[in-house]
């Protein structure tokens, strides 16, 4: 256990956190950023060739400019960037050290974690921020066979697929890049979707592509269905409308079904969740919750509605956080 405490202890060390983590430091805090993976995991998950909707001043932290070599950045640019921010700042960031346990309450908060080599640590912090964003905890099939290994709930590249039989599940940016990259390395790909056209916030880069693929038949799109049993060498689906079953020839399946806030680990150290929003109660002038010393930052503010928080305002958190322990 280290001798003298944290002024900030922030668990994960995406763009939010290490916004946290330059504000803290610009302020003379005491500041530690806990990931149970690497700097910025989430992106490294991101499919291998995605190029980001949001350009790259937005996605800027700490005033050191984000230049790229086309209008938005690439997956690979952003990872760069993110990482010679953190050096440029000298940022503690303890990667693969999982926080497990928080005990105390303000101003001492007892915080304890594991290493990927399964060494146990302990720190105090007079103040906690939980920033772990909501992409390793995907929104998992209900379904008998949902926890099969076939059925994939992160897509990074198509070239598993060649000459396989595919089912993606989703009517989002995710499931529609997925379809598509899919479909043109040689799989025979299925589209699934519980509503009768693809989401609104399909990247317009995409959306033509992907609605051209299904109109002539190269990608079939089940509107209205929903996945409801997966078998090692099939999946039933269901029509909503008329409660039809039909089965597919299937080896896997892309659940691109988005992600939910880790609300169990907010909620467990006291904090208020909304039942209907998932939203931690929190000050949105400070982004101090209920229970005392314990903030948020980043898209687990946002609940349930990742798309209400992004990076360009979720970087927005750390310097509210980091005035006011100051």
């Amino acid at each position: 256990m280290i001798a003298e405490p944290l002024d900030l202890a922030v668990v994960g060390a995406g763009p939010c956190g290490i916004a946290v983590g330059i504000a803290a430091r610009q302020l003379g805090l005491r500041c530690l950023l806990f990931d149970k993976g690497a700097v910025t995991q989430a992106m490294i998950e991101h499919p291998t060739y995605t190029t980001y909707f949001s350009g790259p001043e937005k996605l800027e932290i700490g005033g050191v400019p984000f230049t790229t070599a086309g209008d938005k950045p690439t997956r690979r640019e952003a990872l760069r960037y993110y990482r010679k921010v953190v050096a440029f700042f000298g940022i503690a960031v303890c990667q693969y050290e999982e926080v497990i346990e928080l005990h105390g309450r303000h101003p001492e908060f007892l915080v304890r974690t594991q290493t990927l080599h399964g060494e146990a640590r302990e720190y105090r912090a007079r103040n906690v921020v939980i920033a772990t964003g909501y992409y390793h905890t995907p929104r998992r099939l209900e379904v008998p066979g949902g926890e099969l290994p076939k059925v994939q709930h992160y897509f990074k590249e198509p070239f598993f697929y060649f000459d396989q039989d595919v089912v993606v599940v989703g009517g989002g940016n995710s499931a529609a890049d997925a379809a598509l990259t899919c479909w043109r390395e040689g799989a025979r790909v299925t589209l699934v979707h519980l509503f009768d056209e693809l989401d609104r916030g399909v990247k317009p880069w995409i959306r033509p592509d992907i609605d051209n693929r299904i109109a002539e038949g190269a990608i079939p799109a089940l509107w209205r269905h929903r996945v409801a049993e997966v078998r090692s060498r099939e999946v039933v689906v269901e029509d909503l409308g008329t409660g039809k079953q039909r089965t597919l020839s299937n080896d896997w399946v892309l659940a691109m079904t988005g992600y939910v806030p880790d609300t169990p680990f907010v909620s467990g150290l006291g904090v208020r969740v909304d039942f209907i929003t998932g939203i931690p109660a929190h000050d949105p002038g400070t982004m101090q919750t209920n229970v005392p010393g314990i903030y948020v930052a980043g898209v687990v503010a946002a609940g349930f509605d990742a798309n209400k928080i992004f990076i360009e305002n979720g970087k927005l958190h750390g310097p509210l956080i980091a005035s006011a322990v100051a």
